[in-house]
């Protein structure tokens, strides 16, 4: 269940949600829900979340709630969690959300950490290219007090949100290669690595070249454990990277990119070179 799906459904032609009527505008008035007595606080979540084409990625937050004497966070019809939004709390551009409300567990008569995921589907068309970037976080809460969920006397029904807990990058996963050779080579002559940088295009489900990007050619020498940067490279039209380097010692060359704010650092495989 989703919270503010749920919230919404329930207020009918009030189409309340937790923007539609944020926290700070509630009233106690009949038809609408009270501001419940919860805060929120201390939420984590990943940095960055990287997002492909197709599989469904779940990313785990945590946070605190405060609340009242009179907020029974262990009741069946008490529902909290954490989500994702763009804009402002009260009138998001998009919202991000868990298939299910987090599971709170009780520290002190006042206070439960909470704890659930963000689950997002690339694959049914849930994200546009431009939502790549960052994103604030937001937590919320409802209780029902007993009241019928799919009629209550809203007046009844406690809700609070409160954005602005933390921000997080929302990600075009990237992929990068790299083929070095001849194979092998002999001592002094020229090695040419060639690869291609790509990421994740929600809009059409498929990898494209990120063009136009910085990518660093890189050497380990057989039996280090260290890649040291040879030169740096961009990418062209279509992703694909060229650097030549010269030939002294056995070891691997890849692609490292250091990634941007739409999109995450990624390292090609090292490939082998043997010189004689």
């Amino acid at each position: 269940m989703r919270i503010r799906a749920t919230v919404a459904a329930v207020s009918g032609a009030l189409a309340l949600s937790a923007f539609a009527v944020p926290a700070a505008h509630a009233t106690e008035s009949s038809g609408t829900p009270y501001t419940m007595d919860v805060s929120f606080s201390n939420l984590k979540i990943a940095s960055a979340i990287k997002v492909g084409t197709t599989n469904k990625v779940s990313t785990t937050y945590t946070y605190t709630l405060t609340h009242g004497a009179d907020v029974d966070v262990t009741a069946s019809d008490f529902y909290s969690d954490a989500y994702l939004y763009r804009g402002s709390l009260d009138d998001p551009t998009k919202t991000l959300e868990g298939d299910n409300p987090a599971t709170c567990t009780v520290t002190s008569p006042t206070t439960a950490t909470c704890k659930g995921t963000v689950d997002i589907y690339p694959g049914e068309g849930e994200l546009k290219n431009a939502d790549a970037g960052s994103w604030s976080v937001a937590a919320e809460a409802v209780a029902f007090n007993g009241q019928d969920q799919n009629n209550p006397d809203l007046s009844k029904v406690g809700f609070k949100d409160q954005g602005g807990l933390a921000t997080t990058l929302l990600q075009r996963y990237s992929k990068l290669t790299a083929n070095a050779g001849p194979e092998p080579v002999a001592k002094g002559k020229t090695i040419t690595t060639t690869g291609r940088l790509i990421r994740a295009n929600w809009e059409d489900g498929l990898y494209h070249g990120y063009t136009s990007q910085p990518v660093k050619l890189q050497f380990r020498k057989a039996g280090s454990t260290t890649y040291t940067t040879v030169k740096t490279v961009y990418s062209d039209s279509y992703g694909n990277v060229k650097a030549t380097a010269t030939a002294q010692y056995d070891g691997y060359w890849r692609f490292s990119f250091a990634g941007t704010s739409t999109t995450p650092a990624v390292n090609a495989t090292g490939d082998f070179v043997d010189v004689q």
